[in-house]
């Protein structure tokens, strides 16, 4: 009886010691394309509150996904900034490693720019064009079976396309703009040519012609400004504040404005996400405050701190639901990811 007791003590007190962490600085990890808009939430927080300045880390959606789900405490990340949807398998991960009360929170939209040099003369491809630059295997001649892509140059793909190189600096595997035009597409394109008779497609080539160039967006930005052959895959708020050095590609005949974003004209428009981990709202005191922040309407609103830097707002009404949604933790479960 006396070992029983001395056991439950034990166990008590480890017990307590797990739940009564705390620390005074937010961590964020997540998206490259957030980033900017984080930092500055981040840094307003610390300015205008008694709170540090959170750490935000660049990490790619991936990447932070990873990091976040890796499990509770101090040691952890509190929030993951991602530039597509969390996936199934990554909520999995964080259940399994007791990352169990998570909250997504869409804070607007974003376009995935398909840029080149401002010095050059205006591009314009399709969908379809983009997929054969990228994909690492196309259909023959025929369109009987797949082959390696042998894509050289654009005048290949296509006559009216310019008798010019093929050379596209994007993001790697761990990056949520990756994952998106993957989606948009590879994945799109493929469902609709035969030809390819397994689904969801989305193998870009690795013969050195894609390149990818890290989680840092400017780096992309700051390639095309010095080889005008090449082409860059990267956010609108990344374009928007390089209009001087970069331009966009018009996709099937439509430029990337906030406007075509907002109404989904533009092919590549996309969500972007933050997400909580609730578990660590009452150890880090500065959290919520932060979170309130991100979700005003100085922040997100349509006249807000982040649409000047690029964010494109969300609707009033969808602004109200995330902001409902976020005051009660309403939190993600298996039935969101079916």
């Amino acid at each position: 009886m006396k070992f029983k007791y001395i056991v439950f003590m034990l166990v008590g007190i480890v017990s307590i010691g797990f739940a009564s962490w705390s620390k005074d600085q937010i961590r964020v990890v997540g998206s490259s394309t957030i980033y900017p808009f984080a930092s500055a939430v981040a840094e307003e927080l610390g300015a205008v509150t008694k709170y540090k300045t959170p750490v935000v880390e660049s990490t790619g959606s991936g990447g932070g996904m990873k990091l976040f789900c890796k499990g509770v405490g101090k040691n952890t990340p509190d929030i993951t900034n991602a530039s597509r949807k969390m996936k199934k398998s990554e909520f999995k991960l964080c259940q399994k490693n007791g990352v169990n009360h998570i909250t997504e929170v869409m804070i607007g939209y974003d376009g995935i720019a398909f840029a080149q040099s401002a010095k050059n003369k205006p591009f314009s491809i399709t969908k379809k064009q983009l997929l054969l630059a990228v994909a690492k295997e196309v259909p023959n001649k025929d369109g009987t079976k797949l082959i390696k892509n042998p894509y050289t140059n654009w005048n290949q793909i296509d006559p009216s396309l310019e008798n010019r190189k093929i050379v596209i600096y994007g993001p790697p595997t761990s990056s949520g703009t990756r994952d998106a035009f993957e989606d948009m597409i590879l994945k799109a394109q493929t469902k609709k040519m035969q030809v390819y008779s397994f689904k969801k497609y989305h193998k870009i080539r690795d013969d050195g012609i894609y390149i990818p160039s890290g989680e840092n967006d400017n780096l992309i930005v700051q390639k095309l400004d010095k080889d005008r052959e090449a082409f860059g895959i990267f956010g609108y708020s990344f374009l928007e504040e390089n209009e001087d050095k970069v331009q966009a590609s018009l996709i099937d005949g439509i430029k990337v404005t906030p406007k075509n974003i907002s109404d989904g004209k533009y092919p590549l428009a996309r969500s972007l996400f933050f997400y909580i981990k609730n578990d660590h709202l009452k150890h880090v005191e500065s959290l919520n405050e932060y979170i309130k922040l991100f979700i005003s309407e100085s922040m997100i609103g349509e006249d807000g701190e982040l649409s000047d830097i690029g964010l494109i707002p969300l609707d009033r009404e969808q602004r109200a639901k995330i902001q409902k949604r976020v005051l009660n933790k309403e939190e993600l479960s298996e039935a969101n990811f079916k």
